[in-house]
């Protein structure tokens, strides 16, 4: 990163922190972000569109139109300011993007215009299993989409793995976060869902936020079913998943809760 772009990221730099969530689909990301939004200073997307936007973006300058004029100064202005602007309106103070940021053209690009400020959490389950819990799902579900790629059980996985796929772009970008370990808090599918208060303590110090669970506060226990508001207010979309309940302790005037058990 030249100087200029250096001292433009110094002198825009979004007030935000910024953390990318990685992980194969069906390895706990709608709950973990589930939780972590009702925390009211976290903000978690869905299947982010930032990284496709700022690839397109990027490609650009490769563009004879651009070549024509070349001015990279004010380019970059807009390049380096996606992520600032797209969540401009968002008022959470920590931004978690779902998307597949540590592929090696994503963190080519990121360290060209974003300098690797940043963090990820990266979510690890089994491939089998997230294979089989498609397998279980689409079976039991006439109108997964899935099912509309294939008649037979290979067709489908086989759809589901393909090039360029999600579980294919997630795969790599996992693969190649080992060598990003030092930005990267992995999580277990299992400890997620086994020891879920644990993790959420650990996640919170590696956001570098105060934990609700270490306020004051009195214990009201209550089970939070679904549907859950996955940006953290209700303006947003709401998103409907399995029936399983969360059971949270709120803090004393608030509603941001702490996780204390789950059960299935």
């Amino acid at each position: 990163m030249d100087q200029k772009n250096q001292s433009f990221l110094q002198k825009n730099q979004n007030k935000k922190k910024l953390f990318f969530l990685i992980g194969y689909p069906r390895s706990g990301n709608t709950l973990l972000t589930s939780i972590l939004n009702q925390n009211l200073n976290i903000g978690c997307t869905g299947n982010s569109i930032t990284l496709e936007m700022m690839a397109r973006l990027y490609l650009l300058k490769q563009d004879e139109l651009f070549k024509n004029f070349p001015d990279h100064q004010s380019y970059d202005n807009v390049l380096h300011s996606i992520y600032d602007l797209y969540y401009s309106d968002w008022p959470q103070k920590i931004i978690i993007d779902r998307g597949p940021v540590t592929t090696t053209g994503n963190m080519e690009m990121m360290k060209e215009c974003f300098g690797l400020n940043f963090k990820c959490i990266v979510l690890l389950r089994d491939l089998k299993n997230v294979l089989a819990s498609y397998v279980k799902w689409f079976t039991n579900e006439p109108t997964a989409f899935v099912n509309k790629h294939g008649n037979t059980l290979e067709e489908k996985l086989n759809y589901l793995m393909k090039p360029g796929g999600a579980i294919h772009r997630q795969h790599l970008a996992i693969e190649n976060s080992y060598n990003y370990k030092d930005m990267c808090y992995y999580i277990n599918y299992d400890d997620l869902v086994t020891n879920t208060k644990q993790v959420f303590i650990n996640l919170y110090k590696f956001l570098n936020t105060k934990n609700p669970c270490s306020i004051k506060y009195n214990i009201a226990i209550c089970s939070l079913c679904i549907p859950f508001f996955i940006f953290g207010n209700l303006e947003r979309r709401r998103i409907l998943f399995p029936n399983f309940i969360i059971r949270i302790l709120f803090v004393k005037g608030r509603h941001t809760p702490c996780v204390n058990t789950l059960t299935f």
